[in-house]
This record gives structure tokens, C-alpha cells and sequence, in this order.
């Protein structure tokens, strides 16, 4: 009787665990203990360059300009002038700026019924070497003023009777490293000395890091590209051989930009918001959240009999879709209907370098990080309309890329190399459906110019030269040599100090000396709101002007 009833006991322990672990967090995350957010770094963890105001402009955040009261913040901002909290407040913007904390106490509210806390200490143009160094802190002494302040905002919620816990460190800091030999050349050895020393000076043991990626999409990701590269082979090496710290990638959310040729040093206000965001995808993964997974078809919409067309699109910024929003697309005259999916076209794609890939083919729709879109939709959309054919379509991308991580050979920055992604990338497209029995023929690859090596000198200067090697390259590598290669430009920047090197002619002699490179001169889209990035209606006109092109190219 007695194992009877230990059995039964055995069955309905496991039933509940299975029914533990099978309730969404959300349902079972019902304590009152505070999650503790620490926020730590320097101007692009500040949010410099942004503008509250600006909030307005990105559908997807709207409402992040109000005080968001269930969430408590505390803050010490600067550096000779400091702007202090002086204890716990709602978290709202400070100084009319816009802090990636908005957006990441957002997300991790709408996943978790958890109640939320951040603490954030950020001073812009600091050094982990000098100003953060736990051991030798010098400069602004970062590193006692973050401690002390936390301390202080910990024992008001002991003082006030609150149970917590820290639950992770957000860390954003490097550029300013970099100027310094020493601090650059031990940005790993002085990273791992500063994790250790929060988790020993906190007493939390296994206390977890999130290490932001130093946006490469920036100036210095391009004028200073060996020394920003030191400082990422450092983080890199530290998040990699600590099981509790985690790299988190940045270069393809949105940046600022600048005057008076359109490249800048911070991410600005969109970049901040979707910054914000990457941490909160990172830590809600962690404690158990996925991201909602797109469907992929269980049939493709193909006949076996009949060939299918596939179309490569690849590119930088505009091509990813960086500020066409999907929310704006009801505005647009047939704009409605390409938020549906279009189910008779197969689509692939990964984005960011890899930061959001489909796990197999989807019916084509808007697909991007941060309910964004590129010019695949309309491409699609007008092909359809106009071709009797089956097609297909799959897209690289990487906003924060420059040509040269295109090219084959790359650049001393190994970990930004694409071109062995991509061509593996085009090869698998291709491969996928050849399984399933189709005949597929590659249609042409359209890629869209690299919008800020329009505006650095000695990468506009090396952008026709550095593309024709990558065409070339890639027909031998797919075997493919009338491979067509579709070559759309945007007007380059212009100003004196880059307006030397005519850069739309060069293109056009390298396509004029191969029949099978289209220069397609995208010069009459909607007007740009700011330099460099194309916004929704411009990126819906240019997948059509694309899919013409390539319409025109057939007759």
C-alpha cells in the first residue's frame, strides 16, 4: 500500500513540474521581489544626441516620453556637472534625453509581471582603464561614484522595507578606451577585472553583464576601424570565457545623423530606443523568453514542373530598412497591402549580419528587427503582378557594414568579414529548394550601395573598385559567370569634403564595362528626412524602381 501511494505521490510531482515548466513565466513570476537593473557606461549609454521630442518621429516607441511611474529609477549622469535623482523617482527621460532604459524597462514589462527597478550611472568620453578602474580609479572616478550610488539607492528599499535582487549589469563603454595604447591594448584583461569586482564589491557572486557591441555603423566604425576592433576582440574574448556575461550586438539598430556629411558618433534617439531594446531581448532570453517565431511555410507555393526565379537583395542601411516602418505603411497608397503576407513568394533572409535570421523559407511580408521593412515587399509585390513566373526571394543584409566587409579579401577586422556569409548564405537559398526537387535559376543580385562609404573619403574614393571585385569574385565562387548583378545608388553625400571623387560615374564605368551589371541611379525617391537613410514611402518606391529594372532588363 505504501509504494502505491509513493508512486502515486512520484506521478503527481511530476505532473506539477511539467505544468511548472510548460506556464508561460509570466503566469507563474507573481513575487513582489524588485528586479534591480544596473545601467553603466558612457555617452551612448548617457543617450547623447538624442532628443526627447524626436520620440514622436518612431511609431514603434511612441509614449516613452511619459514617466513610466510603476518603474523606479535612480541616476547620477555626467561628468563635471552631474545630474543626480537624489533617490528613487519614476523612470523617465533626464535632461530631454533619450536613455536606453525607456525602452528596455518597456519590453521587459510587457514579458514579466515582475516589478522593475534601474539604477544607471553613465558619464560620456570615460575610460574603463582610468575613470572606471576599480582598483586605480582616476579622472572622474567613475567607479566609486556607480558603487556608492547604487549602495545608497539599495538601502532606500531596505530603509523602506522592499525585497530585491540585482538582476543584471548593462554595460556600454569602450570608444574612449581606444585612444589610449595601454587602455586599448588591455581592454579584455581590464574588462574581466571590473566584472569581478562588481560581483565581489556587490556579494552577487554569479551577478550577470550584458556587454554592448561598440556601434561599427558610426565614424570611428569606419576612420578608426583597427582601433575599435581591438576593443571588441577584448569584450569579446571576456563574454566568451565568462558564463555569466553576454556580448549583445548594436551596429545594425539605428544611428545619429550628423552635419555636415551625415556620419556620427552616437546612436541618437532611435538607436537609444532600439539599443534599450537589445538588452531587454538578451536578459528576458535568458530567464526563459523566446522571441515570437515567424511561421514558415509547411508548403512551398511552387509547381515542381515549372522553374523558380530566385532574387538575392543585399545592402547596408537602406536595404535593411533601417527607418520604414510598418505602422506607416496604411499611409502610403497600397501601402495596406503589403503587410499581408504574400503567400506565392517564398522568402529568406538574415539581417544584421545575423542578428535576426528566418529558420527556413516564409511567405514574403515585412520581417525586420523593430517592426521594420525594406524594399523586398514592393519588390516582390511588382514582380508578382507583372511575371507569370514562380519566384523567390532572399536577402543579406548588415546596416553597420561598409563595402569592404563585402569585398573577399575584407579587412584586418576579421569578425566584421561578410562576403563568406553571404556567398554561403546564396548558396544555401539556392541549395534549400534544389532539395526539394525544384529547378532554380539565380535571377540577378541587387544590391544597394553602401550609404555611409558615400560619405568618408577614402571609402567613397575605393567603393567602385572594392564592388567590382566583389561582382567578380562572386561568379566564380557560385559558378555562375553571367551571374547579373543589379547595383542601385542613392544621391551620394554632398559636400566639398567628399564631392572630389565623383563616385556615381565610377560605378557607372564599371557597370558599362560588364553587360551584365545594371546601374540603377535611384535618384528621385521621396525627399529623405535626413541624410544617408531612406524613410518608409522611399523604401517602398525603391523595391519597385528595383523589380522595373529588372523587368525592363528581360524585355
Amino acid at each position: 500500500m505504501f509504494s502505491v501511494i509513493r508512486t502515486l505521490f512520484t506521478i503527481l510531482c511530476f505532473v506539477a513540474l511539467v505544468a511548472i515548466h510548460s506556464t508561460p513565466i509570466e503566469a507563474i513570476e507573481k513575487d513582489t521581489t524588485v528586479r534591480v537593473f544596473i545601467f553603466g557606461g558612457q555617452s551612448n549609454m548617457v543617450g547623447s544626441d538624442s532628443k526627447v521630442p524626436d520620440i514622436q518621429r518612431f511609431p514603434p516607441y511612441r509614449g516613452l516620453e511619459m514617466p513610466q511611474d510603476d518603474v523606479r529609477f535612480s541616476y547620477c549622469l555626467g561628468r563635471e556637472n552631474k545630474t543626480q535623482s537624489d533617490g528613487w523617482v519614476p523612470l523617465q527621460p533626464v535632461n530631454n534625453i533619450v536613455g536606453p532604459e525607456l525602452s528596455f524597462a518597456r519590453l521587459v514589462k510587457s514579458k514579466s509581471n515582475a516589478p522593475i527597478a534601474i539604477i544607471k550611472v553613465a558619464a560620456g568620453g570615460t575610460h574603463l582603464g582610468g575613470d572606471w578602474n576599480p582598483d586605480e580609479p582616476s579622472g572622474f572616478k567613475m567607479y566609486p561614484l556607480a558603487l556608492k550610488t547604487i549602495r545608497d539607492s539599495l538601502e532606500q528599499l531596505d530603509s523602506e522595507g522592499v525585497p530585491y535582487r540585482i538582476e543584471g549589469f548593462m554595460w556600454h563603454q569602450g570608444e574612449n578606451d581606444m585612444f589610449n595604447p595601454e587602455y586599448m591594448e588591455n581592454y579584455g584583461k581590464n574588462l574581466k577585472n571590473f566584472l569581478q569586482r562588481w560581483r565581489d564589491d556587490l556579494k552577487v557572486p554569479n551577478l550577470r553583464f550584458y556587454i554592448g557591441e561598440l556601434c561599427t555603423k558610426t565614424i570611428w566604425g569606419m576612420d578608426l576601424r583597427p582601433r575599435m576592433y581591438a576593443i571588441s576582440l577584448g569584450q569579446k574574448e571576456v563574454t566568451a570565457a565568462d558564463e555569466h556575461a553576454e556580448y549583445v550586438p548594436t551596429s545594425h539598430i539605428g544611428a545619429e545623423i550628423g552635419n555636415p556629411v551625415g556620419l556620427h558618433y552616437h546612436y541618437g534617439t532611435l538607436g537609444q530606443l532600439e539599443h534599450g531594446e537589445n538588452y531587454a531581448q538578451a536578459y528576458l532570453k535568458n530567464i526563459g523568453f523566446t522571441p515570437t517565431e515567424s511561421k514558415s511555410l509547411k508548403k512551398l507555393p511552387y509547381s515542381a514542373k515549372k522553374p523558380i526565379k530566385l532574387f538575392i537583395l543585399a545592402g547596408h542601411r537602406n536595404m535593411e530598412g533601417e527607418r520604414a516602418f510598418n505602422s506607416e505603411l496604411s499611409q502610403i497608397a497600397g501601402g495596406e497591402a503589403l503587410l499581408e503576407p504574400q503567400s506565392k513568394i517564398a522568402y529568406r533572409y538574415s539581417l544584421g549580419g545575423g542578428v535576426k535570421t528566418s529558420n527556413d523559407w516564409e511567405a514574403l511580408r515585412p520581417a525586420g528587427y523593430y517592426s521594420t521593412f525594406g524594399p523586398e515587399v514592393s519588390f516582390g509585390s511588382t514582380l508578382t503582378q507583372a511575371m507569370k513566373g514562380q519566384i523567390a526571394i532572399a536577402k543579406f543584409t548588415h546596416s553597420g557594414s561598409q563595402i569592404i566587409d563585402w569585398t573577399p579579401e575584407g579587412s584586418m577586422a576579421k569578425t566584421r568579414h561578410l562576403y563568406p556569409a553571404f556567398i554561403e548564405f546564396i548558396r544555401q537559398s539556392k541549395q534549400s529548394l534544389t532539395e526539394k526537387g525544384y529547378d532554380v535559376q539565380i535571377a540577378g543580385v541587387f544590391y544597394h550601395l553602401g550609404e555611409n562609404d558615400m560619405s568618408f573619403y577614402p571609402y567613397r574614393k575605393e567603393a567602385a573598385q572594392r564592388l567590382q571585385t566583389i561582382v567578380q569574385q562572386s561568379r566564380k565562387d557560385l559558378e555562375i559567370s553571367e551571374l547579373p548583378w543589379f547595383i542601385s545608388q542613392q544621391k551620394p553625400t554632398d559636400h566639398e569634403s567628399v564631392n572630389q571623387v565623383d563616385v556615381v560615374s565610377m560605378v557607372a564605368e564599371v557597370a558599362d564595362a560588364d553587360s551584365h551589371i545594371v546601374h540603377i541611379k535611384a535618384f528621385d525617391l521621396p525627399p529623405q528626412e535626413k541624410r544617408l537613410v531612406i524613410t518608409t514611402e522611399g523604401i517602398v518606391r525603391l523595391g519597385e524602381l528595383l523589380a522595373n529594372q529588372f523587368l525592363k532588363s528581360q524585355q
